[in-house]
């Protein structure tokens, strides 16, 4: 009863619906240990930083968006986004960014109602993602929602209300050294947003050099426009 009076607390604070309420969190803290270790947000795909390419699919659907890094915070400024470092020590993955977002938000941001959630190395991101997740959560009756595809879930690819309980149990999670993104949504009976089996992935990660290098053979999932790298 207890886990069912908390669940029903964070279903309650998401009454408001639309992108004007959810903010954005691109995961960009990754050690890209695949890609020899540079800076995955600022490898160039088609000319852009995967950063731009993934801020170009999700701006129409969000409010702000918000960059989850660790490290010099400068090598972003081109982008025009706050960037938030983790909240814990030694890096523990997406787990803390996401802890970070929450955080952040409610402090500067208490108007928005949801975070969508969607790493940086994966720029082919469908244009209804936010209404897909939030469509999926709500005929689930749940509070969260992550995208799957082609028979795999993408954990780090969701849809969560910006809820205290749910930053607590992050930070109780990461206290005792919880690092599976996947049992967290689990654990909070995370909907699912099937894509199917369609081609081309949506969700398709660069991992490696040569993942790069087909994706840039391809045509560019979002060509430039003008000067702007966010656009």
């Amino acid at each position: 009863m207890a886990e069912a009076g908390k669940r029903g607390s964070i279903v309650a604070k998401d009454v408001r619906d639309g992108k004007g309420a959810t903010l954005a969190v691109i995961l960009a803290g990754g050690a890209a240990r695949r890609m020899g270790g540079a800076d995955k947000a600022t490898i160039l795909l088609a000319g852009r930083p995967l950063l731009a390419h993934v801020m170009a699919r999700l701006a129409p659907q969000v409010a702000a968006m918000v960059v989850s890094a660790n490290g010099d915070p400068g090598r972003f400024a081109a982008f025009g986004l706050p960037v938030l470092a983790d909240p814990v020590a030694n890096r523990p993955g997406p787990l803390a960014g996401i802890l970070a977002a929450l955080l952040w938000t409610r402090t500067h941001r208490p108007e928005i109602a949801d975070i969508l959630v969607a790493p940086v190395d994966t720029p082919f991101l469908p244009d209804d993602l936010r209404a897909r997740l939030d469509q999926a959560r709500r005929t689930a009756g749940r509070p969260l929602a992550i995208a799957a595809s082609a028979g795999r879930r993408h954990p780090t690819v969701a849809l969560m209300p910006v809820a205290a309980a749910l930053a607590s149990d992050l930070a109780a999670r990461l206290a005792r050294g919880e690092r599976r993104v996947g049992a967290f949504f689990s654990a909070h009976g995370a909907a699912i947003a099937d894509y199917g089996e369609g081609q081309p992935n949506p969700f398709r990660n660069l991992n490696t050099r040569d993942d790069l290098a087909d994706a840039d053979a391809e045509a560019a999932p979002d060509r430039p426009s003008g000067s702007l790298l966010a656009r």
